[in-house]
């Protein structure tokens, strides 16, 4: 066999592995970050003489649109270069106006090859000219949606990427032939980590991080769940009904909104659960770790201060606008719940249920008769002793025993009060 067939067949070998590779990925968990790296890496040990790769494909999340993923050659493998998250605004800046991908996409051209240096160059798009800056000397685009070859298009889920190399006489047009190969295995690769990763911020942004993970690990059962012990959060929007009289739906929707970055975002913040929300309440729990509830109930307290910060910013804001102030009650117990799935066969949600549930709903209702913005039990005090003084015994409706609750020292009702609802 000519030396050059042995050559070629060795080099397709080479390929192969990268390949097999990719496949075995598309198997596992692995990141997709990993996945572009030891992509790039192996093709890199392959003979590619690859510089630059880039990944880009979109996500299904409530604060980005895309990620972008650049693989550069250093000395003698690569490195992740840059990983970028993009919001939904970028796609319409002039600097994506200007790419490529824009034309690929608006055109449904599925590759772009453009030579940098000599006299077939052409730098007809502002990346060109950055990467001949750079030291490219060959540019390849490329999309490959997640779609069958044979589906009518536009298709809008897929990835896009591009090549690069600094060889003085860019890539062979057997590289181009290998690229072109791998690019459809990567891409089926990274398809499934996506996948699986929008799974994980679908369930976690509308179940809770820990609900969606059980959920994902195959409680989808009515009745799945288990008995938790945990500091339980119940708090709710004051005033509601007047401010949704008073506003339009919109103002309305972006008030309610403010609240919950108030309250849910103070608790996610402090390694909170939120589970619920209830209307304009937040039902939100933080468990208690090998039965010592102090720790718990000390991030349940920095999630309290936290929302206190919160209120005095949106109140400030609000009141250079000339609108109303928000404000909120929050009751604090602690106690055994079951976090688990309820609800019928076709319609489940996973949440707490538990007398512990029912009772801090009613400890939070005492807040506007009382006129403490917040307000625990007994069993929550007692891991904060310093922080609390006795608002009375109450009954509580489904609770045979007056209870007793407590509020925070010196804590008013509203926001006029807040400077002094800090826990000292």
């Amino acid at each position: 066999m000519p030396e050059s067939e042995t050559s070629s067949a060795d080099d397709a070998a080479l390929i192969d592995k990268v390949a097999d590779w990719l496949m075995s990925q598309a198997l596992g968990e692995s990141d997709v970050q990993d996945i572009v790296g030891g992509c790039c890496n192996r093709l890199l040990a392959a003979g590619i003489p690859l510089w630059r790769g880039f990944i880009s494909f979109r996500i299904l999340h409530p604060k980005f649109a895309s990620v972008s993923i650049i693989w550069r050659r250093d000395q003698r493998s690569g490195i992740i270069e840059h990983i970028e998250t993009l919001h939904g605004e970028a796609f319409t800046s002039d600097e994506w106006q200007q790419s490529p991908f824009n034309h690929m996409l608006t055109t449904q051209i599925p590759f772009l090859r453009r030579r940098l240096k000599g006299e077939e160059a052409l730098l007809d798009f502002p990346i060109c000219q950055d990467l001949r800056d750079q030291g490219a000397s060959d540019y390849v685009a490329w999309m490959v949606p997640f779609a069958r070859d044979d589906e009518p298009g536009p298709h809008l889920d897929g990835v896009l990427g591009s090549w690069s190399t600094d060889r003085p006489t860019g890539f062979s047009s057997g590289e181009l032939h290998s690229l072109a190969r791998i690019q459809r295995r990567l891409v089926v690769s990274l398809k499934v980590q996506i996948k699986q990763q929008i799974a994980h911020t679908v369930l976690a942004t509308y179940l809770g991080l820990d609900a969606g993970r059980q959920v994902l690990n195959g409680q989808i059962r009515r009745g799945d769940g288990e008995m938790v012990h945990a500091v339980i959060w119940y708090s709710d929007m004051r005033d509601s009904t007047r401010l949704g009289d008073s506003l339009t739906a919109e103002d309305f929707l972006q008030t309610v909104n403010s609240y919950f970055e108030c309250t849910a975002g103070a608790v996610l913040a402090n390694g909170g659960e939120v589970l619920r929300f209830i209307g304009d309440a937040v039902l939100a729990i933080f468990p208690i770790r090998d039965g010592e509830p102090r720790s718990a109930c000390e991030l349940a307290m920095a999630a309290v201060r936290e929302a206190e910060i919160r209120l005095r910013s949106v109140n400030e804001e609000r009141s250079r606008d000339n609108r109303d102030p928000i404000d909120y009650g929050l009751g604090l117990h602690v106690g055994d719940v079951m976090f688990g799935n309820i609800g019928v066969p076709e319609r489940l949600e996973f949440s707490v249920i538990g007398p512990a549930a029912n009772e801090v709903a009613r400890i939070e209702s005492l807040t506007t008769t009382l006129g403490r913005r917040v307000l625990v039990s007994a069993e929550f005090a007692r891991c904060a002793p310093h922080y609390w003084e006795s608002a009375g015994k109450h009954s509580l409706k489904g609770v045979s025993a007056p209870v007793e609750v407590l509020a925070l020292k010196h804590c008013g009702d509203g926001p006029e009060h807040r400077d002094q609802a800090t826990p000292q």
